[in-house]
């Protein structure tokens, strides 16, 4: 054990702590961003040995500091060239992470970790795409009209949802997911609508986990489910449906 460790420990018994951040840290697909941690209270940490890592992974060791420099024994291959600490930082207890050039493979809990005391914080780090907003077409069916949803770019895999103007669920099929070689996903929906249905709907794309929502609102002309429902052939039934993005 350090004599860091040693003075901590003396200075503030029991006290000593690794702090990271409560909430996600948020970041756009290549750029760079800091994963915050800190000690509690703060102290020295160039002469500690700390480990940032993700459980995940093997090798899990995104960057590790030992004996007052960069270790790159083990390393990650996807993290090589791309990490980094602060010096000045560690004077001060900041032992955040700096990252570079994010990618979307960094998705990902990782674990800010001091192995002389067993002390450690975790960050969630979560990379923002440009998502499309969701396309949107339509069917017809002998059982009503059918619309159709598409959006593309999104990670993680997110769900789709029709709702009615009302705000109700409505059932849809099963939503397809496709995994494109650059690790997106796209996804497309179809639900059938009746005559029962009001003439406004929504086609919601959502990521709970990372609070992310793109949405198309429809409107539907009552005289268009009214027709196809009485049977009128397609070359009589003229409409316009007015699709509004937000």
């Amino acid at each position: 054990m350090s004599l860091n460790y040693i003075l901590m420990d003396v200075l503030f018994p029991g006290q000593f702590q690794v702090v990271g951040p409560l909430q996600p840290v948020i970041v756009k697909l290549g750029e760079d961003v800091i994963l915050p941690c800190h000690l509690k209270p703060p102290g020295d940490a160039a002469g500690m040995t700390f480990e940032w890592a993700r459980p995940d992974l093997n090798p899990r060791f995104v960057h590790v500091w030992h004996e007052r420099q960069d270790l790159h024994v083990n390393q990650h291959p996807s993290y090589k060239g791309r990490t980094s600490v602060s010096i000045n930082g560690l004077k001060q207890g900041d032992v955040s992470l700096a990252l570079s050039k994010v990618k979307i493979s960094d998705n990902g809990i990782y674990r800010c970790y001091f192995p002389d005391v067993d002390k450690a914080s975790t960050v969630q780090l979560v990379v923002e795409m440009h998502r499309h907003n969701p396309y949107t077409g339509l069917d017809r069916s002998s059982s009503g009209v059918v619309l159709q949803c598409e959006s593309k770019g999104w990670y993680p895999e997110p769900e789709v949802v029709w709702l009615d103007g009302e705000g109700n669920l409505l059932s849809a099929g099963p939503t397809e997911t496709v995994r494109g070689p650059d690790d997106l996903y796209t996804v497309s929906s179809r639900v059938t609508v009746e005559k029962r249905h009001s003439n406004n709907f929504t086609c919601r794309v959502q990521q709970k986990d990372i609070n992310q929502t793109r949405e198309t609102h429809i409107y539907v002309p009552g005289r268009m489910i009214c027709l196809m429902f009485d049977i009128i052939t397609a070359s009589n039934c003229w409409f316009v449906i007015l699709f509004i993005y937000s």
